[in-house]
């Protein structure tokens, strides 16, 4: 496969033009400088598609050339301390108020703590699968970085475009739910704080200018400084963990163990179910992965930031899930209010403040990390041409992303101003399984396939691997969802167990780890693959549906823009190595 090349000397280059706020500085490439040209360039689309395609980009790239387009450097200001509390705080959000009593009652019952133990080891793969790419690889780009070197840039803008729309639109969500439950925690109905239009349509006549508000605070917070944010992040999150503490510990003095039984009254399928769905209380930490660029040591600062975050996560969520159901049995918990309901049932009904307090504190945030999150994928998708590099400016006082970030929360805002809670409900991102797939498919490919030391045998028992992997996975889920037999579930896992092994006896890894690495290649992504792709199984047919439809203009745009910006840029990049090389 081909891997263009480039060195500081062209970043450089192009840095000096691609990040101003001139109107030709949008489309400055090649292909865009005359309606000639385009059209050229359009002639020109299977050459090229192919060749992106089938292009793989290089670290050196990425962590050089890359960040030169930015024009400033973003500024090394993280520790393994401030991931930490990123990592809390972009998971902890107030889901955990909800969800946990919605499936304690309706499918799990006090199992629902075995379901939180499975889902925080599901999701503790994926974690491990990040960890490595951000510490070998340590740039603002995250998941779209990596899947550009290790499966090309054709995959790589595909996801990360399907997922910067799940920022949004979730974003925009959480933003109304800051404003619902600050409306409750004023005793007030969700929403009397918002103002009503009868003109405008139904679901989006309710105006949230609270919402804005919230949008436009953590805005100037993840302009302003990384650190800054952090700082904040960390005080919030400590508030928030006094607030668990305070419910865990109040809640067991009204314990009765008999709550506690019967223990499992919808039996393993209930509590397999229940941790598809509890899976997702633990996304948000791939946010965290795009700060590497600015940490300190990311060969110390990543793996205890990221681990340690979900360690601590996943023991609150199981202790909050012990509380809950021994405060209450399982079929008297509320669905909607769980935590509230059970002190007003046992006489603390004062105690539903404290529970909104944390969901706000929760929701500020999850809205806080995801933005900085988000900007930075935009940034460096940006850095590559594949959007204008007007989004990849990095300011030069505060190394920041100010373009990316005021963008995406923009967007944000106008969304969140008009649209309710009922059309922006599912929060459940198909988008975020399908990178957390694709990264463990790019950690395999980057342990066992190196071009021109890879022989061709070994390629193609890799592809074959890969391919049952991935499909026996897709056969466990479709199995899984359509039918209460076991067989089709024994044939389709023993097929990935022996592609699994296959890799692992068959086809010597080619790529060792330069500092941390994932243990038990290619168990542990393998693993990874089929539960994320189980878990897709789990999604609505609507969640599809949009997937699709954003995938297909995701396609449109990329065939009539990106893919030609971008191959101008790696062209004009590989046009200054040669010049520089030539003149030494």
């Amino acid at each position: 496969m081909s891997q263009p090349n480039g060195d500081a000397g062209g970043g450089e280059g192009i840095k000096r033009r691609s990040c101003g706020c001139s109107k030709q500085n949008f489309l400055p490439e090649e292909s865009f400088k005359s309606w000639g040209n385009y059209t050229k360039a359009l002639k020109a689309t299977p050459t090229r598609l192919l060749d992106r395609l089938t292009a793989r980009s290089g670290e050196h790239i990425e962590l050089i050339e890359m960040k030169a387009r930015s024009q400033h450097e973003m500024k090394k200001s993280l520790t393994w301390w401030d991931l930490m509390w990123f990592g809390i705080g972009a998971v902890i959000g107030a889901g955990i108020f909800v969800l946990t009593g919605l499936e304690t009652k309706k499918h799990a019952g006090p199992a629902v703590v075995l379901s939180y133990v499975i889902s925080g080891v599901s999701a503790m793969l994926s974690v491990f699968c990040y960890t490595e790419f951000a510490v070998e690889i340590p740039t603002a780009g995250g998941s779209f970085a990596y899947l550009r070197v290790e499966l090309g840039d054709f995959v790589a803008f595909i996801a990360a475009g399907n997922i910067l729309l799940e920022y949004i639109i979730g974003n925009a969500a959480v933003a109304r739910s800051w404003t619902s439950y600050f409306a409750t925690l004023c005793n007030h109905h969700p929403n009397d704080f918002r103002i009503h239009v009868s003109s405008f349509p139904d679901s989006y006549n309710q105006l949230d200018p609270i919402a804005i508000i919230v949008i436009i605070f953590i805005c100037t917070l993840a302009v302003a400084s990384t650190k800054g944010s952090s700082r904040f992040n960390y005080i919030a999150s400590i508030f928030h963990v006094a607030i668990i503490l305070f419910i865990v510990i109040a809640g067991l003095t009204k314990a009765n163990p008999k709550n506690f039984t019967p223990f499992a009254p919808y039996g393993p399928r209930g509590i397999f179910v229940t941790s598809a769905v509890l899976f997702f209380a633990f996304v948000g930490f791939d946010a965290v992965s795009t700060m590497a660029e600015e940490t300190k040591n990311p060969a110390k600062d990543i793996p205890i930031g990221l681990v340690g975050s979900m360690v601590i996560t996943t023991l609150a969520y199981c202790i909050l899930a012990v509380t809950l159901c021994l405060m209450q049995p399982y079929q008297q918990i509320d669905e909607d209010a769980p935590f509230s309901v059970a002190f007003e049932a046992v006489g603390w009904g004062w105690a539903k403040y404290i529970v909104a307090a944390g969901a706000i504190k929760g929701i500020t945030t999850v809205l806080l990390v995801n933005a900085v999150g988000q900007a930075r994928y935009l940034t460096h998708i940006a850095r590559t041409h594949m959007i204008s590099p007007w989004f990849a400016k990095v300011h030069e006082r505060t190394g920041t992303p100010v373009n990316a970030t005021a963008t995406m929360l923009a967007a944000t805002a106008i969304i969140a101003f008009f649209t309710s809670l009922g059309i922006l409900s599912n929060l459940l991102s198909i988008s975020t399984l399908f990178i957390f797939m694709l990264v463990a498919i790019g950690l395999i490919v980057r342990r066992y396939y190196v071009g021109g030391e890879t022989t061709p045998s070994d390629r193609n028992k890799l592809i074959i691997c890969l391919v049952l992997i991935v499909g026996s996975s897709i056969a466990t889920a479709v199995y899984w969802g359509s039918s209460d037999g076991w067989i089709g579930l024994v044939l389709s896992n023993s097929v990935w167990f022996l592609s699994t092994l296959a890799l692992w006896l068959g086809v010597p890894q080619a790529k060792k780890p330069r500092v941390w690495g994932v243990p038990l290649v290619p168990w542990l992504p393998s693993l990874s693959i089929a539960i994320n792709l189980f878990l897709l199984g789990s999604i609505d047919k609507a969640s599809f549906e949009r997937f699709g439809i954003w995938t297909g203009i995701l396609l449109i745009y990329y065939i009539l823009i990106g893919l030609h910006a971008s191959y101008d840029s790696v062209m004009e990049s590989k046009t200054t190595a040669r010049e520089v090389n030539s003149s030494l």
